[in-house]
């Protein structure tokens, strides 16, 4: 079935929709960035990267960067949404600034905001905003990385002085991987086993100063430089030992759990696995921001090779001197374009997240969905980050290779990105324990064992719940009447009942395989551990859902007629690249026939060949200035080089503006 014709659109129109709710201050982020150093890094020693990040971070703390999403009566300007976008635009540059920030503002900052009181706020937090207490976030440990719950420092309450004694009881229990640690910190968010009256009380949180005036570690502390990494050298990563290291009892962030003079206990959440849940929870922000971050780079790489591809020619047609764009052929569209409209989906979910955090209520149930979600969007975003940006370097060939053109840099400093803030892996996990346990208060206390027990104990049916634009999505899904082998490929209610049903069932067969864990003699965790491939597939797609919800509350809401048709192609060609990477299953399980999964492929062919004269648009959409993308390749020097090897003055091929722009078919 022909694809009807999809005007062209000005990139303008597209980028105000992309922009959304926060636009004000993506552009504020577009012109502050283009003024900072280039974020190719490649030439500079690790020093030189080190120092040239921490004086771009003082950079931003001048320009108020850091004000956003702080609380107005300590200098802030109260605007968590407005915090998260101006994070996810700096990775956009140099993904050591944006990490370096991360920590200064987003994880030990933000520690400090959300597990301190007002005493803790008074005393820290203007400091903070402002730079002048550079600090980390001290939570991984050498022998407990994903497992933080059962990390091994401890921080033992001394009723006979008022002070916590901080102590890292063996090697395994040295703090890991700690950001600024190096270098710049100062001061440490340290999480430990607090002990108080001789009972252990589960992890908690306190401010532990590494560092005196001078810059030389403390009297107990012992601080060792991680050394060069794969990428993001410019964030100084440390190991970190404390030896009885003693702080004052007022040291303890005790937003939900205190200690008083004699060591008496004291929280408003009894159990200590659910405070401990509770205190994460506070700290969700982070994973969201490595999300957008990822999603930023993702972007910059398409850009470069999307551009490059508008560019360079291989290949003569036959009887035709004329060279080939490496756009025009099929295999580079399918590269590219499949990869560009999941960008696109995940941004307009990632926005959605970000919307959502902003107004989250105190309801409970509300705020343990938006954990998963943001733990399944992480996991899917940085996952689509690292594919994404080894297909550009590969569609780029030789000159993806050459670090001036920043490709060989995003790869290597976004690897980090799918375990970083947890690993992926494990998020899934989780993603898939709250779907089967319907969000119960004891969800995270049940751990895998406990929750294959409930399971078998109480099951809990399948219930979709959507995650954005319900009424309009209930309507296209009731819409359809066809059945799936004659449905319309293009029908978006049949795109959205085709993920549910395969949501529903995934969910449902997986939970009947773990009610195997409530027989006699049968070893729960056994259970469990054998269905892990089906958990997986269980968030996976639960997470591809509610992208797709996510587009299409977008394009809804497109206010220009044009840009809302061009992305309904670009969800068509998302969704069915989607499924065409999933047809095992739905051939397997009956939901689509033979002769309907071919033309599942055909139609992403068709839908590639339709969109090709608009990806320039689509790339300049995202709005990112050229000084930020740093890659000679997207600039128009491959041209240049190009002329420059045939020997001509001017083009005698078809320029970009000609060829990249054919009307549509």
């Amino acid at each position: 079935m022909p694809i009807p014709a999809t005007p062209p659109v000005a990139p303008a129109a597209l980028t105000d929709l992309l922009d959304g709710r926060w636009g004000h201050i993506r552009r504020e982020a577009r012109t502050r960035m283009a003024a900072l150093p280039s974020p190719a890094t490649y030439d500079l020693t690790t020093e030189q990267h080190r120092a040239q990040v921490f004086a771009e971070l003082h950079e931003l703390a001048k320009s108020g960067y850091p004000r956003v999403g702080f609380p107005t009566s300590h200098g802030g300007e109260g605007d968590l949404g407005g915090s998260l976008t101006s994070f996810e635009m700096l990775g956009f540059g140099d993904l050591s600034l944006m990490v370096k920030a991360g920590v200064q503002w987003g994880l030990f900052g933000g520690a400090v905001e959300a597990l301190g009181t007002e005493h803790h706020h008074d005393q820290y937090l203007r400091d903070i905003i402002d730079l002048r207490l550079p600090g980390c976030f001290a939570m991984t440990e050498t022998g407990h990385g994903s497992d933080v719950q059962h990390l091994r420092t401890t921080a033992t309450y001394d009723p006979a002085t008022g002070e916590f004694v901080v102590h890292t009881p063996h090697e395994a229990a040295r703090k890991e991987y700690i950001g600024n640690a190096a270098r710049d910190g100062r001061i440490a968010v340290v999480f430990a086993q607090l002990i108080a009256g001789g009972q252990g009380r589960g992890v908690h949180a306190l401010l532990v100063p590494l560092r005196d005036e001078a810059g030389q570690p403390l009297p107990g502390v012992t601080i060792e430089d991680c050394g060069r990494k794969a990428g993001l050298n410019g964030v100084d990563n440390g190991r970190i030992w404390f030896d009885q290291v003693r702080v004052p009892r007022d040291a303890l962030l005790n937003r939900y759990g205190g200690v008083a003079a004699d060591g008496t206990y004291t929280s408003s959440i009894e159990s200590d696995s659910r405070r401990f849940f509770t205190m994460l929870g506070t700290l969700i922000r982070g994973r969201i921001s490595v999300a957008g971050a990822a999603g930023s780079a993702t972007k910059s790489a398409l850009t470069i090779a999307t551009l490059y591809a508008l560019e360079r020619r291989q290949f003569t047609k036959p009887d035709s001197d004329d060279e080939v764009l490496l756009l025009d052929y099929l295999a580079h569209q399918r590269k590219l374009l499949p990869a560009l409209a999941t960008t696109y989906a995940l941004h307009f979910a990632q926005e959605e997240l970000v919307t959502t955090l902003h107004e989250l209520t105190t309801d409970e149930h509300r705020r343990r969905e938006l954990e998963s979600r943001a733990a399944g969007l992480k996991a899917a975003t940085t996952w689509h980050a690292t594919r994404t940006i080894q297909t550009c370097r590969e569609a780029c060939g030789g000159a993806g290779y050459l670090a001036e053109n920043r490709l060989p840099q995003l790869k290597a400093d976004t690897d980090v990105f799918t375990t970083f803030e947890g690993d992926n892996t494990v998020l899934y996990q989780l993603v898939a324990k709250g779907l089967l346990t319907g969000y119960q208060q004891d969800l995270h206390e049940l751990g895998s064992v406990g929750m294959a027990r409930f399971i078998a104990d109480q099951f809990v049916g399948t219930v979709i719940e959507r995650t954005a634009a319900r009424s309009l999505i209930d309507r296209l899904v009731g819409a359809v009447t066809a059945r799936d082998e004659d449905a319309d490929l293009l029908d978006r209610g049949w795109h959205l009942r085709l993920f549910e049903d395969r949501e529903k069932h995934v969910l449902d067969t997986l939970a009947r395989r773990l009610r195997r864990a409530g027989e006699p003699g049968v070893d729960a965790f056994e259970v469990f551990n054998a269905a892990q491939d089906h958990v997986l597939r269980a968030a996976r797609v639960h997470v591809e859902r509610i992208v797709l919800e996510a587009f299409v509350a977008a394009i809804d809401r497109c206010a220009d007629p044009e840009a809302a048709a061009l992305l309904g192609r670009v969800c068509d060609l998302h969704v069915l690249s989607t499924i065409e990477v999933d047809l095992d299953w739905f051939l397997g399980h009956g939901r689509l026939g033979a002769a309907r999964a071919k033309a599942v492929t055909g139609a992403v062919n068709d839908l590639c060949g339709h969109l090709r004269p608009h990806a320039e648009a689509l790339v300049e959409a995202f709005a990112i200035p050229s000084s930020l993308l740093a890659a000679p390749i997207a600039s128009g020097a491959e041209r240049d080089r190009q002329d420059a090897q045939r020997g001509h003055d001017h083009d005698p091929l078809p320029r970009k503006e000609d060829s990249g722009r054919a009307t549509a078919s």
